[in-house]
């Protein structure tokens, strides 16, 4: 059977199944995609069984990736299972389509139809921990306390003292508040009088005064 020879129930059914997979995911198997996802699996992979197409391993192959994703959703884990679970999904399906070019030129026309209608409705979705883990969601703003460094050119020629010994880095007293420094290079003992001399970003150089 050739690529265009594909029936489009074959192909609709697989959209189907992806998509019911990726909500499940999305949610965190709250149940929204998972009697799609069962009508779709018994519709392809019985036709797929009494066509003679599909033998009991394929079968095993696919339940064992939805087992995989499950105990993913259930556990703690760092998403491993869920990338062996879709792999052997992919597998399965792959293998019942014939394990040619044309069973991975349907299997990803289906995938990427399922990824389309599941986007048009993801942000209406709950997330789950599992989406969490692939979506990075955080930003680093000011106001969950993310700042940048902060050049003060103010410091430049202020005087002060060293707290720390310079090794060449350490902490300095400049205008009353400690800051790390770095000397120029030489090895300066706590309570030494340092004078700054640059300033770039966070790196506050200073050199021996006097």
């Amino acid at each position: 059977m050739t690529f265009v020879d594909m029936p489009i129930l074959q192909m609709l059914m697989l959209a189907i199944l992806f998509f019911a997979v990726l909500v499940e995911i999305k949610t965190g198997g709250l149940g929204a995609g998972i009697m799609l996802g069962l009508v779709a699996a018994g519709v392809f992979w019985g036709s797929q069984y009494v066509k003679g197409l599909a033998s009991l391993y394929e079968i095993g192959m696919f339940l064992v990736g939805i087992l995989c994703i499950i105990v993913e959703l259930l556990s703690p884990t760092v998403g491993l299972l869920a990338g062996v679970g879709v792999a052997a999904l992919l597998y399965s399906v792959v293998l019942s389509l014939g394990g040619d070019v044309n069973a991975l030129a349907a299997m990803l026309i289906s995938f990427v139809a399922a990824i389309l209608a599941f986007f048009l409705i993801v942000n209406r979705l709950p997330s789950s921990r599992l989406w969490s883990k692939v979506v990075l969601r955080d930003q680093s703003t000011s106001s969950r306390g993310y700042v940048s460094a902060v050049q003060d050119d103010a410091l430049v020629g202020v005087v002060g003292t060293v707290l720390t010994e310079l090794r060449p880095s350490g902490s300095a007293d400049l205008a009353g508040r400690p800051v790390d420094v770095i000397s120029e290079g030489a090895f300066l003992e706590k309570g030494a009088r340092v004078r700054v001399i640059s300033v770039n970003g966070s790196r506050v150089v200073v050199r021996r005064e006097g």
